[in-house]
């Protein structure tokens, strides 16, 4: 059975939505400001300022606003030359961006089984994987928890590889003290409106790399040097190389603007409820209903998500009518993309990856957003022992 993957902000009063931004009067100022500023496009001074914020906060050469981490990773693929007969590995538990980011370069996404700890890319399974045409690893961080990248940077340094993070869920997670996105050779941020930190539609892709920093940020002004143009550096700009249209409006900026000053306290605010779920499920798992997340060594979460593997998918099922029915938000996630319709279509039978397949019919993903109460977090856990227990 499939529920919807967000609740309605206006959902009835008394339930419990699975996400909501954490907006207010600081952020509405902030829009009204540049809208009555008439900053409303992209690269102007909010969207420079709040780039040179980000990069300074992630302590990376550059960080580019873009309308989504879909287009940072788009970015990504043409900064790194990915084109026909290249060989991208990637998780099937995924979002469909990077899948679909891949196949539009002419390369070959290589779907990987994953972790069912973390629901992280499988590294034993990445390196069974590389040919000769692979010219990429593209890991997820799940619900904003580290992939091992010691071991993904060492695979990608052995085999001369590139490694994007697909950090969309990673904002406010480090990988032994860095921030997710800065580990590998690019980072791609997501600030879609079910994120930590919100611009409604948006993203950033991050580099320390100055050579991919350049030819990023040609690709950000729809293959222009435009971005030299606005620094003074050539007095007019023109057509030096391939692009898109990658830029996000200021008006956007200014709103995440204000919330890039909230990330300690939209955080804190997350990880604390994220803890009161793991220590109030415990006892399930101890009775063998469900599995909980694990944290590896060097990891340090945001909070993003909280979710638990039922112990079958019927289970899985049952536990997701239930909790709809007293109105706790609890929702599944993604479905294997090695098995799509759109997969089989373009890439034929790609075989079985049981990990993946478990997480998909076994998944239990509970409401998590710094707008609940405290009462709400424990609601959420009794209802949710309840369910498992019926």
């Amino acid at each position: 059975m499939l529920w919807l993957m967000t609740a309605p902000l206006d959902a009835k009063p008394g339930r419990i939505v699975l996400t909501r931004p954490s907006v207010g009067e600081a952020e509405e100022q902030a829009v009204l400001a540049a809208l009555r500023a008439s900053h409303l496009g992209g690269n102007d001074q909010i969207g420079r300022r709040v780039q040179h914020d980000l990069a300074q906060m992630c302590s990376v050469h550059r960080a580019l606003l873009t309308p989504s981490a879909t287009a940072a990773m788009e970015m990504s693929l043409l900064a790194c030359d990915i084109g026909p007969g290249d060989e991208v590995l990637m998780p099937s538990f995924a979002f469909v961006s990077q899948a679909n980011a891949i196949l539009a370069r002419g390369a070959t996404p290589i779907f990987c089984d994953i972790e069912l700890g973390t629901l992280n890319i499988c590294s034993d399974e990445i390196e069974r994987r590389l040919t000769a045409r692979s010219r990429m690893i593209m890991p997820v961080h799940y619900a904003g928890i580290s992939c091992d990248m010691d071991r993904l940077m060492a695979l990608a340094r052995d085999r001369g590889l590139r490694l994007v993070e697909d950090a969309a869920q990673g904002i406010g997670s480090t990988w032994r003290g860095r921030p997710l996105g800065t580990v590998g050779d690019i980072g791609c941020i997501s600030f879609h409106v079910t994120k930590n930190l919100i611009s409604g539609e948006g993203g950033a892709f991050l580099t320390d790399d100055p050579e991919l920093a350049r030819k990023a940020e040609i690709i950000q002004e729809k293959g222009t040097n435009r971005s030299a143009f606005l620094r003074g550096e050539v007095d007019k700009y023109t057509w030096v190389g391939p692009g898109g249209s990658y830029v996000l409006s200021d008006l956007l900026a200014a709103l995440l603007e204000v919330q890039l000053s909230r990330l300690a306290e939209l955080t804190e605010a997350r990880r604390a409820i994220w803890e009161t779920y793991h220590a109030g499920l415990a006892e399930l798992e101890a009775e063998g209903l469900l599995t909980r997340p694990v944290v590896p060594e060097g990891a340090a979460h945001n909070g993003h998500i909280y979710w638990v593997l039922a112990r079958t998918p019927e289970l899985q099922d049952k536990v997701l009518t239930r909790l709809r029915e007293v109105g706790v938000g609890a929702t599944f996630h993604f479905q294997p993309l090695h098995n799509s319709p759109y997969a089989r279509e373009k890439l034929g039978d790609l075989g079985e990856l049981p990990n993946t397949r478990r997480a998909a019919e076994s998944i239990v993903r509970l409401p998590l957003h710094a707008e609940l109460s405290a009462a709400d977090v424990e609601r959420v856990v009794e209802e949710t022992r309840a369910a498992f227990r019926a």
